[in-house]
């Protein structure tokens, strides 16, 4: 199928899960990953009404970026180390990998600007996993206060490569208790008002947990290999 008839497609999902936890469609915003597909595929998913790009490497971040321009708002998802943020800061719209102090100090120390940045937490327990440990959440989002070129708008999860769709509920639903701890608190630093969770295999469980931004790849633009 063509990327226009996937995103139409993928928006079915999207509504019906919706539907099925009262929520609005409008809430949900679609990144389409396109770390492993080429400038033409990402230039038509934006065609066909994709408004969010996500990248996590640096070469085919700058390629797109140059390419396609501001005409959408371009995520960096995936860990990011704190040497390249320099190479990526005054482009990206959206950084949803922040999870240590380091990182937050280059993002501050690089931008000119506030960085709007998702707190990535490892809800699965898995080791291979990067981000904080849910009890660490806390204190990180405290100490973030230091810097005030960040602004933490939400919490990032990934869910495991399982068929166990309770356990990725549960990871979903760890994230946004999470997020509205956070979101009580009232910090002007951290708003904390988004939940960035959810792929290709399980938006839709994501949806009705409260995700407000998927990443879709595979489903929506294909996994082609520049």
């Amino acid at each position: 199928m063509s990327i226009q008839a996937n995103y139409e497609q993928i928006k079915k999902r999207i509504s019906h899960a919706c539907e099925r936890s009262g929520r609005s469609q409008s809430d949900i915003n679609v990144i389409a990953v396109t770390k492993y597909v080429s400038i033409e595929t990402a230039q038509e998913a934006v065609d066909a009404g994709v408004k969010h790009l996500g990248e996590n490497r640096l070469e085919g971040f700058h390629e797109k970026h140059q390419a396609i321009g501001e005409t959408v708002n371009w995520h960096f998802i995936g860990t990011l180390q704190s040497r390249k943020v320099k190479n990526i800061i005054n482009d990206v719209d959206y950084i949803h990998s922040l999870d240590r102090l380091s990182l937050a100090k280059e993002i501050n120390k690089r931008s000119d600007r506030v960085v709007p940045c998702f707190v990535q937490v490892n809800t699965s327990g898995e080791e291979s996993k990067h981000g904080l440990e849910p009890d660490e959440l806390d204190s990180f989002i405290e100490q973030v206060k230091q810097y005030e070129n960040i602004k933490v708008v939400g919490l990032m999860t990934m869910a495991p490569l399982t068929d166990n769709e309770d356990f990725i509920r549960s990871c979903f639903k760890q994230l946004r208790v999470l997020r509205d701890q956070i979101s009580d608190l009232k910090f002007d630093h951290a708003p904390c008002t988004y939940l960035s969770m959810g792929m290709s295999n399980d938006f839709e469980i994501a949806i009705e947990e409260g995700a407000t931004h998927i990443r879709v790849g595979s489903s929506l633009v294909g996994n082609e290999r520049k």
